[in-house]
């Protein structure tokens, strides 16, 4: 399909208009103007981009971009070698950061919750990327990290005492540990984020509330992969999705 149908199409879906972001959201990149390959991952690192072209990728898909604001603006270094790479093969870049976090059925706090179990009561907080409901069971603090730990394929660290109890939940994926004081305040017993900072160790233990990092890229992995099987099951595209190990 064209290209600028592809871009199009997600952007109906996933509305980037909607949010206030730190990167522009759509087409970074542009390069051929049929899209018969789609390459998906969770960043555009330069792994991703030789996978992409190993697999004769006419367009790659991606959580994180490029173009941050607050970013040296320069093209140089790291940022000059992917984008002659990307320029090189024809090769189009496309990212959606925090419309594909919040998305309700394909974005990764979704996604997250089916993987974990949870049931969604509803979204809040900044831009709706906070999210909140239940477990399907209930579990200690230390067994709902072993849950996470094995659904997720990454060891899980605990901030909290391994006995207390956890049936209301809260999550955001990716580095969203400055939201655990609004997490606490929707009463859940446990937030799950991918990142965790100094500070909400102490926090989880003076709040009594469990606070639990799962890995920014582990929680993040499924929004893509769900964005790129709508994508082959609604247009004429080959869509691959490629894991580039991150153990962050």
């Amino acid at each position: 399909m064209k290209l600028t149908e592809l871009v199009g199409m997600i952007d109906a879906q996933l509305q980037p208009w909607q949010f206030k972001d730190y990167a522009p959201n759509g087409l970074q990149v542009e390069g051929k103007e049929e899209v018969k390959t789609l390459v998906t991952g969770v960043t555009a690192s330069m792994a991703l981009i030789d996978a992409a072209i190993a697999s004769q990728a006419d367009a790659i898909l991606v959580h994180h971009g490029y173009f941050w604001k607050g970013e040296d603006a320069r093209v140089v270094g790291m940022k000059r070698a992917r984008l002659a790479k990307l320029l090189a093969h024809g090769i189009s870049l496309l990212a959606y950061h925090l419309p594909l976090d919040a998305h309700p059925v394909l974005g990764n706090n979704a996604c997250l919750a089916e993987v974990l179990g949870f049931a969604v009561a509803g979204q809040c907080g900044e831009q709706n990327l906070l999210w909140h409901g239940s477990v399907d069971q209930a579990l200690t603090a230390q067994e709902l990290t072993q849950r996470i730990s094995s659904r997720l394929g990454r060891d899980a660290i605990l901030l909290g005492e391994a006995s207390w109890p956890v049936e209301r939940v809260a999550w955001c994926t990716g580095g969203a540990q400055g939201f655990f004081d609004d997490a606490i305040a929707l009463g859940v017993q446990a937030f799950i984020t991918g990142e965790v900072s100094e500070q909400n160790y102490h926090m989880a233990h003076e709040r009594g509330v469990a606070f639990i990092a799962a890995g920014h890229h582990a929680t993040e992995r499924y929004g893509i992969q769900a964005l790129g099987e709508w994508i082959a099951g609604n247009a004429h595209v080959k869509v691959k999705f490629v894991d580039v190990f991150n153990p962050v």
